[in-house]
């Protein structure tokens, strides 16, 4: 099948262009997204053409009751092998994000307008935070609408839903006991709408364009939508645990574990098993993606490199059933 890669969007392309970011650079992030979604090279094509095509739907970013250290997440991915950013124009003109409460200019009023104005025409949900249920949701407001009546509002004329973050996936810290405010994930709240998680805490933000771009390719060309877990998470990202593919993993089968943080077995890289990680009993692809900016397609670091134990943060109920995070999971 021969794709027309940026058809419809010249606009972005001369933006990018504008940025310092050519064509092959473009090709580049859309190769690093194919790899994320446990594709070859050669998807890096379709994963242009999709962010490109010209019936791709729109986005509607919500907040609930969250850090937005997720919309941080992804805004501070950055640069492709060290290249100047272009995150405005991704978000803005290849994702087509029309609705998003942290980094849009509108307020008020004409705030209200944008996201009625965004759902009279085809778009996807992008939910970021849990939902307060409790007292009918007062707990958590946006320009005095509840947070569940908004999403009662956007998430049944979604396309798909993507639950961006364990608090929007399952409840978050805001779900941890005692849960004054009967936060919940939205795959409990909205059980029959089309839902895909990206959990973590934050989540890699590659997970997240990768979820997007799988979405836009089941609506522009009637792909099927990720593999998914019985947790509705894409098995692309979270097939494997973390410690299956940890670089400390070596240590481990030696019975190899740090016996403190400033130990001299720490520093040599050791197991930090003992000292609480729960790789063993978390799904996701931290080892393999990393975060931060990224070198050649993969970030520079993720927590237990830098010598910090997983804390299990893109499984349910984590803030209980994973902590005390310093001790070894009994």
């Amino acid at each position: 099948m021969k794709v027309s890669v940026g058809h419809g969007l010249p606009g972005a392309e001369k933006r990018l262009e504008e940025r310092g970011v050519s064509r092959r650079d473009f090709m580049k992030f859309c190769g690093t997204v194919a790899a994320a979604m446990g594709m070859g090279p050669a998807f890096a094509t379709q994963v242009a053409a999709a962010l490109t095509a010209d019936n791709r739907p729109s986005v509607i970013w919500l907040h609930n009751a969250e850090c937005t250290g997720c919309s941080e997440s992804i805004l501070r991915m950055a640069s492709i092998d060290g290249k100047t950013a272009y995150i405005d124009t991704l978000i803005l003109d290849v994702i087509s994000l029309e609705y998003q409460e942290t980094i849009m200019a509108a307020a008020g009023e004409m705030a209200e307008k944008a996201l009625h104005d965004a759902m009279k025409k085809p778009y996807l949900c992008v939910a970021e935070g849990g939902i307060p249920m409790k007292d009918g949701g007062i707990y958590g407001m946006v320009g005095g609408h509840t947070m569940i009546d908004i999403c009662k509002k956007v998430i049944p004329g979604a396309l798909a839903t993507i639950a961006y973050g364990t608090c929007a996936t399952f409840g978050g810290v805001q779900a941890a006991k005692p849960n004054p405010t009967d936060a919940k994930g939205f795959t409990e709240v909205f059980p029959k709408a089309t839902i895909i998680n990206i959990a973590g805490c934050p989540p890699n933000p590659y997970n997240l364009v990768g979820a997007v771009v799988a979405a836009i390719m089941t609506v522009t060309k009637g792909a099927p939508l990720p593999k998914l877990d019985d947790l509705k998470r894409p098995v692309a990202f979270y097939g494997e645990t973390v410690h299956d593919k940890c670089e400390r993993l070596k240590y481990f089968e030696k019975d190899m574990f740090a016996k403190s943080f400033d130990s001299a077995e720490a520093k040599k890289g050791y197991c930090l098993y003992k000292l609480g990680c729960k790789g063993p009993y978390t799904y996701n692809n931290c080892p393999t993606k990393k975060f931060n900016p990224l070198d050649k397609g993969v970030g520079v670091n993720w927590p237990v490199q830098a010598g910090h134990p997983c804390i299990g943060c893109s499984e349910p109920k984590f803030w209980d059933t994973m902590s005390p995070f310093y001790e070894e999971q009994k």
